[in-house]
């Protein structure tokens, strides 16, 4: 159902549909937790390295990747715990297949980290 507002407010609103969506993730997701509290402690390194600005925006978007598919993992899974809890192999499924878009945004992460910062 479409909430009829358009410009400025529907941003304002969206805004804070984010917000909640982020406390929640904090509150029920204890991968999400974690990952964003790796987060924090990589931000500032990566302001702290000696790397150029196209370095430090790799660091900073694999951080970013990991936090956006961590997010949509724990959507999908939601929405699987949702609709029922009896186990359908399309729902498991649909959790492996989010669980390994973590998996890859995590690799991807270590491999930039680790050739920025080693070599």
């Amino acid at each position: 159902m479409k909430s009829g507002y358009t410009g400025v407010t529907r941003i304002w609103k969206a805004t804070f549909n984010s917000l909640r969506g982020i406390k929640t993730a904090w509150r029920y997701e204890a991968a999400f937790r974690q990952e964003a509290l790796l987060c924090a402690l990589l931000v500032p390194v990566a302001f702290l390295v000696d790397a150029s600005t196209a370095e430090r925006l790799l660091l900073l978007m694999t951080l970013f990747i990991l936090v956006i598919t961590e997010l949509l993992n724990s959507a999908v899974e939601a929405v699987v715990d949702r609709v029922g809890a009896e186990f359908h192999e399309l729902s498991g499924r649909a959790k492996d297949i989010a669980s390994a878009a973590v998996f890859f945004a995590l690799l991807l992460l270590m491999i930039t980290w680790i050739s920025i910062l080693f070599f």
